[in-house]
């Protein structure tokens, strides 16, 4: 357990560097088949390629060092189509893209879950099934989404240093990732001790917490494909991004509470939706408010990288924390009491960034 723990971390921790890494790379990209459009197509089949790879895999070892390839290819790719985004669509446009893009991901859970469990596959044939909707699905957006080359003014001098993180020094662009960061530790430690909580905290059952984690999860996921979709199109209409993301931070602390007030099978259901309909509207309404405060263009595909690292760091730090509070009080309340607080510190950390006036289309 602890040797799989450590792989998986690691994997993490090498998707974390991918993302902007690529993401930097596909900004200087002089590429005629487009600045985005190969790294996503690279990502997309070296996830495919990993997770049957993880299939055939035994042993923690082997399993976590093929998971360390199935978290470069996701970043890879996210990092690419993230920059599409930014790229192609105005600021009245980015809302929608964005929803699109955090309800496939949720969606593509309970979908794949179900998928495995409704045709009884087993561990190979399952993420082999994986595997495979992945590259099709993947590879078509990669085909079909716009991603013209690149001109002269996309591109930065040859001849010119650029600081490799000089988007940190931007004030709105830092504050706005800072609470992006700590309300991702927020949703972290909100969700991934569920089935600690249900075993320990709870008393159930092996078996029945398992089958209430499954409810839980689809529950959660639920929610956050509707917010997404509708805080998405509400953000494009109004303008609000800023204030619809602190919001959605609020109504994420808001799981934590009633979990910590009423410690009950019931209650966590109802806080499942709140963390959904939270983190929904938070991970979609923040990725197009981050797309509207990038502050160089040429930079795109490695400040996009950046913004996406703070949820895959955040999942990283989440579960380490909730341990250690559990360990601290011998209880699960002070976790979902610092999710809630930590939530609420991300949204007023984002709220000191200020919200950009819109701007035409970049193309």
């Amino acid at each position: 357990m602890v040797s799989s723990g450590l792989v998986l971390g690691i994997g993490g921790l090498v998707g974390i560097v991918a993302g902007p890494l690529v993401g930097s790379i596909s900004d200087r990209s002089r590429s005629t088949r487009g600045r985005r459009r190969p790294w996503a197509l690279v990502g997309v089949w070296v996830a495919a390629i990993f997770l049957v790879l993880t299939g055939l895999s035994e042993g923690p070892w082997l399993v976590g060092a093929s998971w360390v390839g199935v978290s470069v290819g996701i970043s890879v790719a996210s990092a690419a189509f993230t920059a599409l985004i930014a790229d192609q669509l105005p600021s009245s446009q980015r809302g929608a893209a964005s929803s699109a893009v955090g309800s496939s991901q949720a969606a593509g859970i309970v979908l794949g879950v179900g998928l495995v469990v409704l045709l009884g596959l087993g561990v190979f044939s399952g993420y082999l099934l994986l595997a495979a909707i992945i590259a099709v699905v993947g590879t078509l957006s990669a085909l079909l989404l716009p991603d013209p080359p690149a001109t002269a003014s996309d591109l930065p001098p040859r001849s010119v240093t650029r600081p490799r993180l000089g988007s940190l020094r931007d004030r709105d662009f830092a504050w706005m990732l800072g609470g992006r960061l700590v309300a991702n530790v927020g949703n972290a430690l909100g969700t991934a001790l569920f089935l600690f909580f249900l075993l320990h905290g709870l008393g159930q059952p092996t078996a029945e917490a398992q089958d209430n984690l499954l409810l839980l999860i689809v529950v959660y996921t639920v929610f956050v494909v509707i917010a997404s979709v509708v805080t998405g199109i509400l953000s494009d209409r109004t303008g609000k991004r800023r204030g619809l993301t602190v919001a959605a931070t609020f109504v994420q602390a808001a799981s934590g509470v009633a979990i910590v007030i009423v410690p009950t099978f019931e209650m966590t259901m109802v806080a499942a939706a709140l963390m959904g309909l939270g983190y929904g509207s938070f991970s979609t309404v923040g990725l197009a408010f981050a797309t509207d405060l990038l502050p160089d263009e040429q930079d795109h595909g490695r400040d996009l990288g950046i913004v996406n690292v703070t949820a895959a760091l955040g999942q990283l730090i989440g579960p380490v924390l909730g341990a250690a509070f559990v360990a601290l009080v011998g209880g699960f309340w002070l976790v979902f009491l610092m999710a809630a607080v930590l939530s609420v510190i991300g949204g007023l950390m984002t709220a000191l960034a200020r919200q950009p006036a819109p701007v035409p289309a970049p193309h």
